[in-house]
């Protein structure tokens, strides 16, 4: 057991001994000393703690000033040791880095390694400072010695650049920074200001792309400097995990958005555009890898992207220059000068060159001169826009000029071709007028050629219908007059028995009266008479009944408005039109309508004479004829006070092209000579007189329906 306990004493003290070998001597009360090169670095930190890192023998010296860490999610122990020769009580630790997610700082005390401050943005801040950075009390007293230990987690990369010295010189340090800050925010805040104001003044899109882009890239600066986290979210620490690489990705997104608006690469150079559209794109999956805590995958993509969308947009400025657009030359200088800054921060963290204060803020220097010169660029470019515009607008002018003395000449010209020319229009006017007055003259002449066409069918009709019953009565005549001469020979007979005084000669007289009677056969002879007179009752009846349906038909007073009853005019027609029907059709009539409407009788019945003859015409039409073909109308009464009039025939029916064409006038599919074509315009032009409307259900062979709605009351207007 002593055995054991010497062994670890001599393994402690052979481990502080290699510590006070690397040891830090502080005698200069006013200096700050670099920390970096005296780190003794110990990686995977994650497999120790605080009582197992005394004994860890991985530790290696560090040979840069300020170790730097490329690689996300960072897990080391750090050691080194510290003498206090001054008479200062309290020297100071500060990391001039804010992206750290947990730093724990230790002092040796014995066997056992002490908690001096536990820190990082993975934790609420402590405000210790006014700054987001760390600065921690060592607590080693004048002329004392002491061993610390800090344990180190970063999910970002992380720049150990840090210091030891006493307050006073902290502070010094830290003012620099808050200096340096200051002025950059405020340069990046004039210009955002500046460009928001030409903005709202010119509407141009390159102010509010460069803009977006200024705030963002500050918005950036900002949270990688930390003091988003200390001004902004720091009740969320959880946030700084995502921060840094989507801020850093939206400003580059956008720095690409103004430079392709900008440069006008998609005409200048296709082939760069697509490249840069490329990166845009890169640096979305940069931000989607953040979100699912791929720090690593994100920060590798936003590492190649800026250094490649620097090159591209050189590359592009410079290409788009040789052709001549001048603003392209700011802009290249602008990109040129945040890489080099970018450059020179780099090399500064690999110790190739000195970290002092220009290096150390080339990156707040450079983006600011980028910045500048960008709104230059810009300034610049609405300048040659203006130069532009005015030579365009001197030129326009010329050509106004030049165009004002050609539009005076020629309105010399067209003075004398307008002269000529109204002096052609007025006598083509004049012959217009005159085909004007002839169309309608031939018009009128068709019209009335289209109603006398009517008319004698009408009247052919009419004739034939009163002709059959006068025949009827004609042909009785004959007959009743020799029956009344028979009957008169009779009573004669009889008158000459009043002369007769002898009553022998007054028998023989009656027995010849008796004789004649029988031979007469009286009582045939009465019933044919009275057979004979019923006949012509009936026939004079029937051209009574076509008399009175042609007065209704004709409605003498057509001209003015009357409430009739729709379905004495369909009657009337169809008595008129009776001696059209063959003998195969079937004539249905379903009046289920009041009937009475408000309208212009004889017009009306010249529809419904129109259409029905149409009908009987569409029937006789069909080459194979059915063994009883039907025309039905009906009427009922429909909503909004209307009556509805179908006309539906088995005729041989219509296509679509002449159910399209069938209202216009002069439209006809009868022979040359059988139809003017102005039969159905006329039926459309009554129904449209009327307010009322015509539609046609038909197909080819499947006969057709002329459906007719009418208001029962007239607008008064």
């Amino acid at each position: 057991m002593m055995i054991k306990k010497i062994f670890f004493i001599l393994c402690f003290y052979a481990c502080t001994a290699k510590a006070l070998g690397n040891t830090i001597i502080y005698d200069d009360a006013l200096s700050l000393i670099k920390v970096g090169s005296h780190f003794e670095i110990l990686r995977n930190g994650d497999k120790y703690d605080s009582i197992s890192v005394l004994h860890a023998s991985k530790f290696h010296q560090s040979h840069t000033g300020i170790p730097v860490f490329s690689i996300p999610d960072v897990d080391i122990w750090l050691r080194f040791s510290l003498e206090n020769r001054t008479p200062v009580n309290g020297l100071y630790f500060y990391i001039d880095y804010f992206n750290i997610s947990y730093l724990g700082i230790f002092k040796l005390s014995g066997e056992k390694l002490m908690q001096v401050v536990a820190e990082g943005n993975a934790l609420p801040h402590s405000y210790n400072s006014s700054l987001p950075n760390y600065i921690t009390n060592l607590q080693l007293q004048s002329d004392s010695s002491a061993t610390y230990y800090i344990h180190i987690k970063s999910y970002h990369p992380l720049i150990l650049s840090s210091y030891i010295g006493n307050y006073q010189a902290i502070s010094a340090q830290s003012q620099k920074q808050i200096f340096t800050v200051s002025v950059y925010f405020g340069i990046l805040l004039a210009i955002f200001l500046y460009n928001l104001f030409l903005f709202f003044v010119t509407r141009d899109r390159n102010y509010f792309l460069y803009i977006i882009y200024i705030f963002c890239l500050a918005f950036a600066q900002f949270t990688l400097a930390g003091y988003t986290f200390k001004f902004l979210w720091f009740p969320f620490p959880s946030l700084n995990y995502y921060a840094v690489p989507v801020t850093t990705a939206i400003a580059t997104i956008f720095g690409v958005l103004f430079s392709l608006q900008f440069l006008r690469t998609k005409h200048h150079t296709p082939f760069f555009h697509k490249l840069l559209s490329i990166t845009i794109y890169l640096n979305i999956i940069s931000v989607i890898a953040s979100f699912i805590h791929l720090n690593k995958i994100s920060y590798a993509i936003i590492s190649a992207n800026t250094i490649a969308v620097g090159v591209l947009i050189i590359t592009s400025a410079i290409i788009i220059i040789l052709k001549g657009y001048r603003p392209a030359v700011y802009y290249a200088i602008s990109w040129i000068l945040f890489l080099s800054g970018l450059v020179i921060f780099s090399l500064r963290n690999f110790n190739v060159l000195p970290a002092d204060f220009f290096t150390t803020y080339i990156l707040y220097l450079g983006s600011a001169l980028e910045a500048v010169l960008l709104s230059i660029a810009l300034a610049d470019k609405i300048n040659t826009y203006k130069k532009e515009t005015e030579l365009s607008q001197a030129k326009a002018l010329s050509v106004s000029l030049e165009n004002e003395k050609l539009v005076k000449e020629q309105n010399v010209r067209l003075e004398v071709e307008v002269s000529n020319r109204t002096s052609e229009l007025q006598n083509t006017n004049i012959q217009l007028n005159e085909a004007l007055n002839n169309l309608k003259d031939t018009q009128t002449q068709l019209v009335d050629a289209e109603k006398m066409a009517s008319l004698g069918q009408l009247t052919a009709g009419i004739a034939h219908e009163i002709n059959n019953p006068i025949n009827f009565v004609k042909s009785n005549i004959n007959p009743l007059r020799l029956d009344v001469k028979d009957l008169m020979e009779i009573l004669n007979a009889y008158d000459e028995l009043h002369s007769i005084q002898d009553l022998n000669s007054y028998k023989q007289k009656l027995g010849a009266i008796e004789e004649l009677k029988t031979s007469m056969d009286v009582t045939y002879l009465q019933k044919e008479i009275e057979s004979l007179i019923l006949g012509i009752e009936e026939g004079a009846e029937r051209t009574a009944e076509i008399v009175r349906g042609l007065r209704t038909f004709s409605r003498i007073d057509e001209a003015a408005l009357k409430t009739v009853n729709i379905h004495d005019g369909l009657l009337s027609t169809l008595v008129l039109l009776k001696n059209n029907f063959p003998y195969y059709i079937n004539l249905v009539k379903e009046f289920n309508a009041n009937g009475n409407i408000e309208c212009f009788p004889g017009k009306l019945n010249q529809v419904f004479m129109n259409i029905i003859t149409n009908a009987i015409q569409a029937i006789k039409a069909k080459p194979i004829k059915e063994d009883e073909e039907i025309i039905v109308i009906k009427t009922r009464d429909i909503d909004n006070d209307q009556i509805e009039i179908s006309i539906k025939d088995s005729g041989i029916g219509m296509t679509d092209e002449i159910k399209h064409h069938i209202f216009e006038p002069f439209f006809t599919t009868k022979e040359i000579g059988e139809g003017t074509g102005l039969g159905m315009a006329i039926v459309f032009k009554i129904i449209q007189k009327h307010s009322g409307k015509i539609n046609i259900v038909s197909s080819p062979n499947e006969g057709a329906e002329f459906i007719i709605t009418l208001p029962h009351h007239q607008d008064s207007d």
